[in-house]
């Protein structure tokens, strides 16, 4: 069903207060999310993994009771999701995507570890990703508490998370210290210009009345560079880099709504262009930020049925 006229409306209206709001704003009201009433109680762990001297947190769910005692106690691991959560870069945390992998856990019968990695503008390009990356490669490397086997770990993130989560893809295969078998990437902030000058039509289309604005991504993306420079780099920007050959298998959800459609699409045509396996779907009918409602929601339904049959095709 499309979208009416009347929630239209309200889209416009709640867009034009998000693109005036200042980043503490922001952060304010990313961090109500901790105040979930329909939050998940599932069995998680703590623990922190080094990238140099820095302590990273993160956030271990299990799907049942069971799947943490065989995991721990048993060494019989799970299939492991290493998630990179969305937030432009500069917003969002492991305590506020609590719900969000908590019921991926459960969906999914995988166990999540969520990343609490560092955010800019304190921490810009590229302090979060070598967070990022230094996760996946103890977790890849059989160097984390679950030893999980690495056929048995996908990498995945939504928006900014799904631009670390390729970035940590890249950056695997050009270093050659562990490689990721599979991706899942959720609408994922793959580009670098989302001026008017775009190559990309949903920009233009879908970048101001549909709750996260063109003008808005802009404006993290300033906050998350060191530098103008940074955005030819394709560990910041995947679509800057040419050679996207021997990366993992990919599973793309786009939203209809959503400046970042033809990007994260675009992407994933590269990536089948240059040898790779790749899926990509378009939820229909969806906005930017769908991935963070309830389970019940029919879009995060659908987002699922797609992500679950490839987990088991892989």
């Amino acid at each position: 069903m499309a979208i009416n006229k009347a929630v239209k409306l309200i889209l416009k209206a709640l867009s034009y207060a998000n693109e005036g709001m200042e980043l503490e704003t922001s952060r304010r009201v990313a961090d109500l999310k901790k105040l979930d009433p329909m939050r998940i109680f599932v069995k998680k762990l703590d623990e922190k993994i080094y990238n140099d001297g820095y302590e990273v947190p993160v956030r271990i769910y299990f799907p049942s009771e069971d799947a943490m005692e065989k995991g721990l106690k048993e060494g019989h691991p799970y299939p492991l999701l290493l998630f990179f959560h969305g937030g432009g870069w500069v917003t969002e945390s492991v305590e506020t995507y609590d719900r969000v992998c908590a019921q991926m856990a459960q969906s999914t019968e995988h166990v999540v570890v969520s990343v609490e990695y560092r955010l800019a503008p304190e921490y810009k390009f590229p302090i979060g990703l070598t967070d990022c990356y230094a996760v996946a490669r103890t977790v890849f490397t059989d160097r984390f508490v679950l030893n999980t086997p690495p056929e048995k770990i996908t990498i995945m993130g939504d928006s900014a998370g799904g631009n670390l989560a390729a970035a940590v893809c890249l950056m695997a295969r050009d270093r050659g210290e562990f490689m990721p078998r599979r991706q899942i990437l959720i609408y994922p902030a793959v580009g670098n210009d989302y001026t008017e000058n775009s190559p990309f039509d949903s920009v233009r289309e879908n970048g101001r009345d549909y709750l996260l604005t063109s003008r808005q991504v802009e404006e993290y993306m300033t906050l998350y560079q060191s530098g103008p420079k940074d955005r030819q780099s394709p560990y910041f920007s995947p679509l800057m880099e040419k050679d996207l050959s021997g990366l993992p298998k990919t599973l793309i959800l786009t939203a209809e709504y959503d400046p970042l459609r033809d990007e994260g699409e675009a992407y994933g045509e590269r990536l089948r262009a240059a040898g790779n396996t790749v899926q990509i779907c378009r939820i229909a009918d969806a906005l930017h930020g769908f991935f963070a409602l309830g389970i019940k929601h029919l879009h995060v339904q659908e987002s699922f049925d797609h992500i679950n049959r490839f987990l088991k095709e892989a």
